[in-house]
């Protein structure tokens, strides 16, 4: 994802998988705790689904909606570890496992590499 992205501008809007398909709307951004940087957005696929984690590496964000390098199908089978708290660093090397992704190293982070939700969002 572009770095100069607010992530905060995520938030509401709309998320295609790699063919064009709707999967859904962000609902929240989250940060690496230690860093700040944000790395994954939960996407509601559906009024009555649950939350699909995606990674913002290597999605992009233009003309005001998210991108995801992903089937569908890949995205809502994506390991379902609820929304609202932190991803443990067990969570997250299972999503970079779902994806098929080569896990970031944990510059500065260390063995507690946690990732909050984007600061501003209501409990």
């Amino acid at each position: 994802m572009q770095a100069d992205i607010d992530p905060r501008r995520l938030i509401g809007r709309k998320a295609f998988d790699r063919k064009g398909a709707k999967i859904g709307t962000v609902d929240e951004v989250y940060l690496d705790d230690a860093t700040g940087v944000p790395e994954w957005a939960a996407v509601r696929t559906g009024l009555f689904s649950r939350d699909a984690f995606v990674p913002l590496e290597p999605s992009e964000f233009e003309q005001d909606v998210l991108r995801v390098p992903f089937d569908r199908a890949l995205i809502k089978g994506a390991p379902d570890f609820g929304v609202g708290r932190h991803l443990s660093p067990e969570q997250e090397l299972q999503l970079y496992r779902h994806y098929g992704l080569d896990s970031p190293p944990a510059e500065g982070a260390g063995p507690g590499r946690d990732f909050g939700r984007l600061a501003g969002q209501e409990e």
